[in-house]
């Protein structure tokens, strides 16, 4: 609980990835991807329950070798490329309610920590708003894109038609990195939607902000957790649930 509110989180992790096949149960480091999620979730201060949604056997099979709820079975339709996480994760509060605040994690971002979790949760409620979700600065600046006109003129996507050639001389920017989302729960079945005005943005470091969507991520985040030194001590290889680290 925080400010004496209650906490679900949910982790969506359907079957039939397309891009990297079997991709959330593939071994990450020793284990599979979907457990460094379910650590994390289980080591946050503020986490009262997590819960799984999937639609497939196997992960939720491990899912519960790791520790995690697995109170229903996801419905086919909400298994598909056009199932969006909002709604699955409005179904998941429809299945498990009576929590004040639901955290969203998605699975293919392991490397975000138990405290990226509670402090995306705490400054978001500090800074007033009922939703948030993480960030991290962009890897390359949009001001630095162009389209290509189809006689090969290069075209800027912002109104300043001025050509930045020095990196210190550009605004900082931010995207969304997919780690944690937060919300009030009544407040998100109103709005359905992650994405407004009041959203705060939790800013996270680019070393745990890996999204695995391919073969590629994975080999990356490997390397990174194998380096474990430039994410912290929080992030190492450890068992199931059995506790063991």
């Amino acid at each position: 609980m925080i400010d004496g509110r209650s906490v679900l989180a949910v982790i969506p992790a359907r079957g039939g990835s397309k891009g990297l096949p079997g991709k959330n149960i593939r071994s990450l480091a020793g284990k599979p991807l979907v457990a460094w999620t379910i650590e994390a979730a289980k080591s946050s201060k503020f986490i009262d329950r997590v819960v799984l949604s999937s639609d497939d056997d196997a992960i939720m099979q491990v899912a519960l070798e790791w520790g995690c709820d697995v109170p229903f079975t996801r419905d086919a339709e909400l298994a598909t490329d056009e199932a969006t996480s909002v709604d699955v994760l409005l179904d998941a509060l429809r299945r498990v309610p009576g929590y004040d605040w639901v955290v969203l994690l998605q699975p293919t971002s392991p490397l975000r920590t138990a405290l990226d979790i509670d402090n995306c949760l705490r400054e978001s409620i500090e800074s007033q708003s009922r939703v948030g979700l993480s960030v991290c600065e962009a890897p390359k600046s949009p001001y630095w894109m162009y389209r290509r006109s189809a006689d090969g003129r290069l075209h800027s996507l912002f109104e300043s038609t001025d050509l930045v050639t020095r990196r210190q001389a550009l605004p900082i920017v931010h995207q969304l990195n997919g780690a944690v989302y937060v919300a009030e729960s009544q407040w998100l079945v109103q709005n359905r939607t992650f994405l407004t005005p009041e959203t705060y943005a939790y800013v996270m470091p680019k070393s745990r902000s890996v999204d695995v969507d391919d073969e590629l991520d994975l080999l990356y985040a490997g390397q990174l957790i194998a380096n474990y030194d430039l994410l912290g001590d929080q992030v190492r290889q450890s068992s199931p649930a059995s506790g063991e680290s």
